[in-house]
């Protein structure tokens, strides 16, 4: 799937729901990789704040509302906004504001932004999305507080909400997340807040622009608004609706299931952040250090190479014709270091292409019948990039994974890790041919 972005440029003008000033807001097209950028073009510079984990203010901060800071620019209350964005798939945007805070639609819920979203119509660009996989369980707990991550296909958020209020009481809900479904069920979900809390955070600066037009309000015995709720579960249908603009700080879309107990803004960024740590690149290599899946005498059975050539130490994983990960321990005996450079040692970047090949052989051979027999030929290279030097004392860890196998042709995108940090990546094209008669 690709990614998305607006047709055209569309604006919107409303109240702050908590500082209670007028604001514009314009949503412009962007191009493929741009990802969503706040633009605050009433402050010096026009200074941009995009949205991503590390921009996502603290914890007390964001209470009652999320919260993004760059530098000294700020934007308030974005959950509505990136969750309307996300619900209708749109990767990439230009959102330049004129004020401090995101207005407020003004019936409380993101179904405003939704139909001004579908004026502009979401264009497919040439780039493929590529969202955060939840490959493992990952499993944010504090106090009564849940939020869990599971692999699955797609995006599925569920909610369960519990108050004490008799009216509110105990509410649970899932939802598959795409546009239609998103549009229907969760965008038309208002914002809540129970009466007794109204003072209290009108006391602490908060809500100065709510109102029983953006809010619905809950008492004990029933609701203050005139207008009755528009479905009999919307307040849990408003969290899923926050919950969907939260995980939007990751900064990319989100494939899996989340599963949310009594959550709110501060929770969900703890989570977002466990989330973005526990699957960043190489982040599960760490686990596999201490495994062996082959070890030195199991490769030299497989690979024709020898020293000086032989550039793999072991592999730690392998699954059968899906994925490779193998280790290299670089020291400075290494024979390349002798000219490469004397008094500064770097290995050389088209050695580590090769070593990650290597790599990727021993997952290519193992799917023939009898590897000592074959050899891999390199066929193709493909978007190498070296991110950083590779030292003596560096242990690199390659990842590979197989992305198609035909006949005897295998491609694979590879990555090469030192400490959890990316160095090198590269797609490599092979060819299995026969030892004793290879191509000419």
């Amino acid at each position: 799937m690709n990614q998305c972005t607006l047709g055209r440029s569309v604006s919107f003008s409303g109240v702050g729901l908590h500082t209670g000033e007028k604001t514009d807001l314009t949503f412009h097209p962007a191009a493929p990789g741009a990802g969503i950028v706040f633009v605050r073009r009433d402050l010096p510079g026009a200074p941009e704040v995009r949205v991503q984990p590390s921009h996502a203010a603290g914890e007390s901060e964001a209470l009652r509302r999320t919260v993004l800071r760059s530098g000294a620019a700020e934007v308030h209350t974005v959950e509505h906004v990136l969750a309307a964005l996300a619900g209708l798939g749109i990767d990439n945007a230009r959102l330049e504001l004129n004020g401090l805070e995101v207005p407020e639609p003004s019936d409380g819920s993101a179904a405003p932004f939704v139909a001004l979203l579908h004026q502009a119509g979401v264009v497919e660009q040439s780039a493929a999305r590529e969202p955060l996989v939840i490959r493992r369980p990952v499993v944010y707990q504090s106090g009564d507080v849940q939020i869990v991550g599971l692999p699955g296909e797609g995006l599925r958020l569920s909610f369960t909400l519990q108050f004490d209020n008799p009216i509110l009481g105990t509410q649970h809900r899932t939802c598959e997340i795409a546009p239609d479904t998103f549009s229907r069920e969760i965008a038309p979900a208002r914002t809540f807040v129970l009466f007794r809390d109204v003072e209290r955070l009108r006391a602490g600066g908060l809500i100065k622009g709510g109102s029983l037009q953006n809010a619905v309000v809950v008492k004990e015995d029933g609701l203050l608004n005139q207008e009755p709720l528009r479905f009999p579960d919307e307040p849990v249908r408003h969290k899923i609706l926050d919950l969907l603009g939260d995980l939007s700080l990751l900064g990319r879309p989100l494939q899996g299931q989340v599963h949310a107990i009594r959550s709110g803004h501060a929770h969900n960024l703890r989570f977002v952040r466990q989330l973005e740590r526990e699957h960043a690149p190489g982040a599960d290599l760490a686990t596999m250090l201490e495994q062996v899946h082959f070890d030195i005498g199991d490769i030299e059975r497989i690979m024709p190479h020898r020293y000086p050539m032989l550039l793999v130490d072991r592999i730690l994983f392998l699954r059968d014709r899906q994925r490779v990960v193998g280790l290299k321990n670089v020291t400075i005996n290494e024979p390349f270091f002798i000219g490469h450079f004397p008094g500064h040692p770097i290995m050389p970047a088209v050695l580590i292409i090769e070593a990650m090949a290597q790599v990727g052989g021993v997952l290519l051979l193992n799917t023939v019948e009898d590897p000592s027999s074959k050899l891999v030929y390199f066929m193709g290279i493909d978007n190498a990039r070296f991110r950083r030097p590779v030292r003596p004392g560096d242990q690199l860890i390659f990842d590979l994974q197989l992305v198609r196998l035909k006949s005897r042709t295998c491609q694979m995108t590879g990555r090469a890790f030192v400490q959890g940090q990316l160095v090198a990546e590269a797609d490599l094209l092979s060819t299995i041919v026969d030892r004793e008669n290879p191509p000419r």
